[in-house]
């Protein structure tokens, strides 16, 4: 590198000043029907309505001005602490102020099931004792001094596109926004005087030693509180809701349990509960790289990632989210003759990808995308995720559903008649297709477990054929698919390496002590990282369609954790796990991407299967040391094995 590319370089990456926060930096809660994000100013500058995919009533995280919610104090914009309260998604952020301390607590309303008329919820899934509340809660407590605070409420319906009205409602502590042409009303209620200027709701109070405010933003048919008592018991419950739901879970008494749970809490809360489905990520086209193109709306649910959901929620003991999520699976399989690789959470099909050009994007990162058109490509990876779920169902149940069956054969037909044909691959380039190795390892997948599933069910002369086809996959990729080194490549032909055959020993393709595995998870590892941080792909030898760099992606750095397990690299593995965990957000979450130079995260965030691969990795190495400490017992079993050594996958997307 010349001196004049190593300023560049160094240039490029220099943190700047920026209206925008850190990604890393936005805390995230939700109800399991609706997220937001939290900007360190105590400003919400993400949230959708009424559902987590629905157009949004707060963007300023894609553009100042594309609305906001802060309920803060009024001269300061940086907290001294923030957190999560422990075992729930309530947020918790502390301010000081001079001589004054105080603590505002944000949430989501979860509370008891109400409905008592079929169709007057949007739920498919068996409903629970509890339920999304549809208010979004602020309080404030005082603990000493005196603090000037302040609220702020400026929605901008429909990504910033229709102006808001706010009228009183009988007092000065009620009033409702609305717009034409929106089928949208929120109701703002708070113990603070409110003004109403233009587009904005404001309050201001003098806050003194315990004096405790709120404020609730609803737009459901649930009141929502009027009093602080009221609000009180609601954001006690809902603590309640959420410590008794992660109650349920099986965690190991480990120093890495807490990063567990947060992954927990973090999926769950991506989980859109009326149909079990698992969104990607709670956002749209935030940037892989800083002002890049690369910017993708994540607020949908890939088939791809199922088998490894599954593998992560069974092997916390989630079993009710893991069937709920198998049962939205099934729910698509029947309703249509050939699987997509991506649908809206409540099964929608048709995702058709536009761009918001009055928006600037974070940190003017353009362009703004809703809709992902990787809908639209064949990808055929798709059938062996598929099936995939279905094995791991039928082992953790001991039964295979009846409704699996017509998806069972229409997957393995369709791996079959199509593993020849070149594909756009799991990282959905829009570049060429190519006979890519990751589709074709999960077309075998697709055969091996229907040639399971099929000896289970005593249909043995399936089982046969399918075992017979999954044999002929097999050879074609040992033979085409491994370079003169005896790595596994990109593609057929090529030389390039690439982040997904990190799958190879985890869908048990071949087994971890095969030479060609273990050479191809330490060629990645030792050529296609940065800081140990794992790239997809050297995006100068892979055509994606796409201009300028991309940083490392988060979850294949944590599969790499996984694989080097797997071949025996356990001291490697924990130390790259260390390493990663290191790496999260003050609050614990993931975004896609880590820049190795500066440790922030790019990407849309929280990122699902981020936090799905970090359980596979964590329990990885878990595991690698319960095994050392047995052996140092004399082969005394010391604790429970909490999940089977994980054989299954899981995928980021764009």
């Amino acid at each position: 590198m010349t001196m004049e590319q190593h300023m560049d370089d160094e240039i490029e990456h220099t943190p700047r000043l920026t209206a925008f926060p850190r990604i890393d930096d936005y805390g995230f809660i939700s109800d399991c029907e609706v997220a937001a994000l939290i900007a360190p100013s105590g400003a919400i500058e993400w949230m959708c309505l009424p559902r987590m995919d629905s157009p949004s009533v707060f963007a300023a995280i894609l553009d100042r001005s594309a609305g906001s919610f802060r309920f803060a104090p009024a001269d300061f914009v940086v907290p001294t602490d923030r957190r999560y309260i422990p075992g729930t998604m309530v947020m918790e952020t502390s301010w000081r102020s001079g001589e004054g301390w105080a603590t505002v607590r944000d949430v989501l309303l979860v509370g008891p099931w109400r409905h008592q008329t079929p169709g007057r919820s949007a739920h498919r899934r068996t409903p629970t004792d509890y339920d999304a509340e549809h208010i979004l809660l602020r309080t404030v407590h005082c603990e000493t001094g005196q603090i000037q605070f302040s609220l702020d409420c400026q929605p901008a319906f429909d990504y910033g596109r229709h102006r808001v009205r706010w009228e009183y409602v009988d007092s000065y502590h009620l009033a409702q926004a609305s717009a034409d042409g929106i089928d949208l009303r929120l109701t703002l209620s708070t113990d603070l005087r409110l003004g109403l200027e233009g587009t904005h709701a404001v309050a201001r109070t003098l806050l003194k030693t315990g004096d405790t405010r709120f404020c609730a933003l609803s737009w459901g048919s649930r009141d929502a509180p009027r009093s602080v008592e009221e609000a009180d018991e609601r954001l006690l419950r809902t603590i309640h809701h959420w410590r008794h739901w992660l109650a349920g879970g099986r965690f190991p008494d480990h120093p890495w349990t807490a990063q567990l749970t947060r992954s927990a809490l973090t999926l769950k809360g991506l989980t859109f509960a009326p149909t079990g489905a698992i969104a990607a990520a709670a956002t749209t086209s935030l940037p892989e790289t800083p002002g890049g193109e690369r910017n993708w709306d994540y607020r949908y649910s890939w088939i791809r990632d199922s088998a490894f959901a599954l593998w992560g929620l069974y092997t916390l003991g989630f079993t009710w989210e893991a069937n709920d999520f198998f049962s939205y699976i099934l729910d698509l399989a029947e309703d249509v003759r050939d699987m997509q690789i991506v649908y809206g959470i409540g099964g929608e099909t048709d995702l058709g990808e536009q761009a918001l050009t009055h928006l600037r994007g974070y940190d003017n990162a353009a362009p703004v995308r809703i809709g992902n058109d990787a809908y639209r490509q064949r990808q055929h990876d798709v059938w062996g995720a598929a099936l995939d779920s279905v094995y791991l169902y039928a082992r953790h149940q001991d039964q295979i559903d009846a409704r699996a069956w017509p998806l069972l054969g229409r997957a393995v037909k369709s791996a079959l008649t199509s593993w020849r044909e070149p594909d756009h691959g799991i990282w959905e380039v829009r570049g060429k297709p190519q006979h890519f190795t990751s589709s074709k390892v999960m077309c075998w997948v697709a055969a091996d477990r229907g040639a399971r599933l099929a000896r289970i069910h005593q249909d043995f002369e399936r089982a046969h054929r399918w075992q017979q086809a999954a044999d002929e996959i097999h050879a074609d990729i040992c033979t085409n698919a491994v370079d003169s080194r005896q790595v596994f490549t990109q593609y057929y032909g090529s030389t390039a390496l690439d982040a997904s055959t990190l799958l190879i020993p985890l869908v048990r393709f071949l087994p971890p002590d095969d030479d060609r595995v273990r050479n191809t998870v330490l060629a990645i590892a030792d050529e296609l990282t940065e800081d140990d941080l794992v790239l997809r792909y050297r995006v100068s030898e892979t055509d994606d369609g796409c201009a300028g760099e991309e940083g490392a992606f988060t979850i294949c750095s944590f599969w790499l954790v996984s694989a080097l397990s797997e071949i025996g690299e356990k001291k490697r593995a924990k130390q790259l796990c260390e390493k990663l965990l290191a790496y999260a957000s003050p609050l614990g979450l993931y975004g896609e991407e880590i820049d190795p130079r500066t440790g922030r995260h790019w990407g849309n965030y929280p990122q699902a299967f981020t936090h799905l691969a970090l359980i596979n990795a964590v329990m990885h190495v878990i595991q690698d040391e319960q095994a050392v400490l047995r052996q140092a017992l004399g082969g005394e079993s010391i604790a429970p094995r909490l999940g089977e050594a994980p054989y299954t996958l899981g995928y980021i997307h764009r």
